[in-house]
This record gives C-alpha cells, sequence and structure tokens, in this order.
C-alpha cells in the first residue's frame, strides 16, 4: 500500500469513526429529553415511564375539579372513558380550562393513583384537540363499546 493510500484510508476512518461519536451521543441525547404521551388507561394499566415526566392527557371528567383552600393547589380527574387519573397541580390553570374539555398535562406518577403535573395545557378553541388524545379517546371508546357488547372479558 502507497503512502498516499495509507492517508486516505486513515482519513476515512477517523470521518467514520467521527460520525459514528456524533450519532452515538446525538441518539443518546434523543433518547433521555423524548416525552412520551400516555392514555389514562395505559397509565391504569402500569405503562407509564417511572421516575420520568410524560404527557398524560383526556377529557377533565365534569364535577371533578376541587380546589385546596388557601392554595394554588387544584386536583381532578382525565379521563379517556374507559379509565381515570386522578391529578394534582399547583398553579394558575390556564384560561381555557374547563370540566368536559380535553387537556394534556406535563409531569410524573408520584404513586399509583396520583399524577402531579407540572404543566397544564388546555385546548385553545373549539374544533381542536391534540392529535394523541382524540387517538386515545377514540380508541378507548371502541374498547368500552367491545366490552359492553361482550366481546371483551
Amino acid at each position: 500500500m502507497t503512502p498516499t493510500r495509507k492517508k486516505r484510508l486513515l482519513l476515512i476512518l477517523m470521518v467514520a469513526l467521527g460520525v459514528s461519536i456524533a450519532v452515538a451521543i446525538f441518539l443518546t441525547a434523543f433518547k433521555e429529553n423524548i416525552m412520551f404521551f400516555k392514555s389514562p388507561t395505559e397509565v391504569s394499566a402500569g405503562q407509564y415511564p417511572e421516575n420520568r415526566n410524560f404527557r398524560l392527557g383526556g377529557m377533565v371528567k365534569e364535577n371533578s375539579m376541587q380546589r385546596i383552600p388557601d392554595t394554588l393547589k387544584v386536583e381532578f380527574i382525565v379521563t379517556d372513558f374507559a379509565q381515570d387519573v386522578t391529578v394534582q397541580f399547583e398553579g394558575i390553570l390556564p384560561d381555557l380550562f374547563r370540566e368536559g374539555q380535553g387537556v394534556v398535562t406535563i409531569g410524573q406518577m408520584v404513586n399509583k393513583d396520583l399524577f402531579v403535573a407540572e404543566e397544564v395545557l388546555a385546548k385553545h378553541d373549539e374544533n381542536y384537540m391534540p392529535p394523541e388524545v382524540a387517538d386515545a379517546l377514540e380508541k378507548a371508546k371502541t374498547q368500552n363499546a367491545k366490552y359492553e357488547q361482550g366481546g371483551i372479558e
């Protein structure tokens, strides 16, 4: 092998090694910062990342909102019409937040029964619903219909 070919081969190997290292760093950072979306049915089944934030979405159940006196804490129930999850949030809720409306919360489960939200996002107009929430609600309605017809035991 001539010295010129050795230099080219070494240069190609170094470039390939550099690209491999950059891709590995990117994938590691991406994996750590990804935020999963879960429905109340998935959370009730225990299918959520532990000790990590994730998004929980669904509808705010009617007559479920309770304000804790002398604090900014509020508790409400998020449902996909198949399962419910109790959410606790401390802070000022968005102006569009209402019972019976779609909501996406960001936070984590502190135990199997309570989701503590760091952020609450309400839908911004009458017709919009985040695609993940709409899909989760549709899936839950379909499963509920099958269950009521005796298809799922």
